[in-house]
């Protein structure tokens, strides 16, 4: 069986190898942390494997050879590189006033468009595929990225992928109790963030759709006393690349009555999903006519309440990702 899936994949060529792009793509980037570079890593992993191909022989699984060569891609890809963040893990929240510094684009965790790994669990079980967008959430990977990439490897082939300790053994050429003992560190860590694998994140239920629907509106308003009922009181709030975080409802609010004040009179557009999260374009009055780019906003959402905010500014890089348009007419 296996000889025919090689033969098969030789004859398809390229095409065959596309078919597993979307779940190369949601393992490539809980290893790296970044779409960008995920999607360059996928790019590389099957033109790789494509050159390969009359070498392959079958001895494994198609989809295994895949991510054996998807996974050493991305180890390559992370030697030398400090790790991705999210504002809230590089220190202490900040107070409303506070400016904050500016670091590079490859500092910050990137935000991913669920169509871009849309039904990439290869199981067709519902909860298999509800565990496997639970892995994208951004707390998820942005934890990941406190693991050495090795350890980051064990952990996502075994919990995510249900690989056999012995057949990352294989992968990472090392010994089943190596792969067992970075696991078992890696455990620990992810506990220490209360984080698992395993536990999958409730959809969103109708009275969340409703309210995110009063929260478009009301920012559109800029209308605070309506957005203070729609945010949790111990909200937090992000902005990279800014180095700063606000922690508290108050904050927030004060922080968009200060600083924040030029979003007034933003428009804000529908975005999909963001890590299993709702996302929006925010777009801000352009003096040349019309609103441009600003922020993607990803929410996460508590008990019928915004409790997290991350604005991700590098809005021009990220729309195109999201399907949103570069500039709206008035």
């Amino acid at each position: 069986m296996q000889r025919v899936e090689a033969s098969t994949a030789v004859r398809h060529g390229f095409g065959e190898l596309e078919a597993y792009r979307r779940e190369l793509t949601a393992h490539c980037y809980r290893m790296l942390g970044s779409p960008f570079e995920a999607e360059d890593a996928v790019q590389d992993t099957l033109l790789r494997a494509w050159r390969g191909l009359d070498r392959y022989e079958g001895r494994a699984a198609l989809r295994s050879w895949l991510y054996k060569i998807a996974t050493n891609v991305c180890l390559d890809m992370l030697k030398g590189r400090e790790k991705r963040a999210r504002p809230v893990d590089m220190g202490p929240a900040a107070t409303p006033d506070s400016a904050g510094r500016t670091l590079p684009e490859a500092t910050w965790l990137e935000p991913l468009p669920d169509t871009a790994v849309a039904a990439a669990a290869p199981a067709s079980d519902p909860a298999d595929l509800a565990v496997s967008r639970e892995t994208l959430r951004l707390a998820f990977v942005a934890a990941l990225q406190h693991l050495p990439p090795r350890q980051r490897a064990a952990l996502l082939l075994c919990e995510v992928l249900r690989w056999k300790a012995s057949e990352v053994a294989e992968l990472l050429e090392t010994s089943v109790a190596s792969v067992n003992s970075a696991l078992q560190r890696a455990r620990a860590t992810l506990d220490a963030s209360d984080l698992s694998a395993s536990d999958p994140e409730p959809a969103l239920e109708r009275p969340d759709r409703e309210m995110l629907a009063r929260y478009v509106e009301a920012f559109e308003r800029y209308d605070m006393d309506a957005l203070t009922a729609l945010i949790h009181e111990d909200a937090t709030q992000s902005m990279p690349p800014y180095e700063m975080w606000l922690h508290g409802r108050a904050n927030l609010i004060e922080f968009w009555l200060g600083p924040g004040a030029p979003c007034r009179g933003s428009r804000v557009l529908p975005a999909g999903s963001a890590n299993g999260l709702p996302a929006f374009g925010q777009y801000r009055r352009d003096p040349n006519g019309g609103y441009s780019p600003w922020a993607l906003q990803v929410l996460d959402i508590r008990d019928g309440r915004v409790a997290d905010f991350t604005f991700f500014l590098s809005a021009e890089r990220l729309f195109p990702l999201f399907g949103l348009p570069l500039h709206l007419d008035a």
